[in-house]
């Protein structure tokens, strides 16, 4: 009973945790900012700003959310804040992200959609 009750409780934190990180990548801007810190290895400051093009309270906000989800990583080293990622937050994702690629598509499943509705696997179209 305990491990089934802790088993649901890991998929409702993987549900929350991978949902917070889809909204954190919503954004093209966030997105871009992501990819930038992929490209350039270390510690990296103000460079965000030039890079994504926008406004320094825009990317600064846009930052906030990327921190929040877990993803981006801020560090004090006066007189700047230098960003970095935290890929071991993506587990859950790459998790669900697998199982999505190993599922093998709407022609493995029970009953596929089709312009009729949802068809019984077997069904000529």
């Amino acid at each position: 009973m305990l491990e089934r009750r802790a088993a649901k409780r890991s998929q409702v934190d993987d549900a929350d945790a991978i949902a917070s990180i889809a909204k954190a990548l919503a954004h093209p801007a966030r997105v871009k900012i992501i990819a930038f810190l992929v490209s350039r290895p270390g510690c990296i400051g103000g460079d965000i700003v030039d890079e994504v093009g926008l406004a320094q309270s825009t990317v600064s906000e846009h930052l906030r959310i990327l921190k929040a989800s877990g993803l981006v990583v801020g560090a004090i080293e006066r007189p700047r804040i230098c960003y970095s990622l935290d890929p071991s937050i993506l587990a859950p994702l790459q998790a669900l992200i697998g199982r999505v690629a190993a599922h093998g598509g709407p022609r493995d499943a029970p009953c596929w959609p089709s312009s009729d509705g949802c068809l019984p696997k077997g069904t000529d179209q």
